[in-house]
């Protein structure tokens, strides 16, 4: 597997990111058309309405999909940083960091961590500042 850095570090899956997302985004499109055209005759209205329905619904399945996962992730990661932060410091990281910002930290290896905590809490950092303030990166392969 390559080395990952700030370049490459976010991950895309083709058939969920860009082909899932096309169909739903098409299917919603054709839906609505098909509604106006069945509007003035209003003999296939119903099933028209309940196809937008079902890709209505298909897209909310499509996002909630990648959110609640993440949300899981982000309550590993904040307590994997905070165990991690406090082994290192016998104290608890500052409340004022938001989870992106502790999951962009999560890159930095144990001796940048406390310096690069200081200058977020100082600078408040967005998390692509911190990952460019990042010398030396610690891959992180697990999360999607």
């Amino acid at each position: 597997m390559e080395d990952q850095n700030f370049a490459n570090h976010r991950r895309y899956v083709a058939g969920y990111h860009y082909v899932l997302s096309g169909v739903l985004i098409v299917g919603l499109i054709i839906s609505i058309i098909n509604i106006f055209r069945h509007i003035a005759d209003q003999g296939g209205l119903l099933s028209s309405i309940l196809i937008l329905l079902l890709f209505v619904c298909a897209a909310l399945i499509w996002g909630f999909l990648r959110t609640f996962p993440l949300k899981a992730q982000d309550r590993a990661i904040r307590a994997e940083e905070g165990l991690r932060y406090f082994i290192l410091t016998r104290k608890p990281i500052d409340s004022k960091i938001t989870i992106r910002q502790i999951a962009a930290l999560r890159f930095a290896p144990d001796d940048e961590l406390i310096p690069l905590v200081e200058r977020v809490i100082a600078e408040n950092l967005s998390p692509d500042d911190i990952k460019k303030a990042i010398k030396n990166w610690k891959s992180d392969y697990h999360r999607v």
